[in-house]
């Protein structure tokens, strides 16, 4: 499937499991949910710098005060590349990949700390997909946005990405909340 099919299977769901919860419902309209989630968004990328191009190289800057590039046109994903990994080790297709996160929520966001983070820390063992490959149930759960670094990146990449809710987890979609995430991703031997 193409990314943009993906994104448009995606938003079809979420406004689908949306639209059930909310027929008894009166408090939030979807599109009041996504303003919502634009300015939790945008109350994080306030406090960082932001590049709205990737660079054509795709050499990045890195480390803790390295920017958020913008990773698509509809501005739901921002990366900042904490460790580029080592030049050449590219994930393949439907190649199985491991990882760990870290992840906290933009709703909670405030006076530039993040709450709590929770995740899939050292003490838990690690999630993994398949690469780009979205008919496995464990790739498509995890959404399109956990994967999109290793677009750019090699496997041993470290990163942080803002997620909105339409590239999240499939399950958490029609929360409409906007999650950052530390990611670290690695081969099994």
């Amino acid at each position: 499937m193409t990314m943009k099919l993906l994104k448009a299977i995606y938003s079809l769901l979420a406004i689908g499991a949306l639209l059930i919860t909310t027929a008894c419902d009166d408090s939030e309209s979807y599109a009041e949910l996504l303003t919502k989630q634009d300015h939790y968004v945008n109350n994080f990328l306030a406090d960082q710098r932001v590049e709205l191009e990737i660079p054509v190289d795709t050499v990045f800057i890195t480390g803790e005060n390295a920017p958020y590039y913008r990773l698509d046109e509809d501005g739901t994903m921002y990366m900042q590349v904490l460790d580029a990994g080592t030049k050449g080790n590219k994930v393949s297709y439907d190649e199985q990949i491991y990882f760990r996160y870290t992840r906290w929520s933009l709703a909670s966001y405030k006076d530039g700390k993040l709450p709590t983070g929770a995740g899939n820390n050292i003490t838990l063992s690690p999630a993994w997909f398949r690469y780009n490959n979205y008919q496995i149930q464990s790739s498509y759960n995890w959404g399109v946005g956990i994967q999109t670094p290793l677009n750019y990146l090699p496997v041993d990449c470290v990163v942080n990405i803002v997620i909105k809710s339409q590239n999240g987890f499939t399950q958490e979609t029609s929360d409409v909340r906007p999650y950052l995430y530390r990611l670290t991703y690695e081969r099994r031997q």
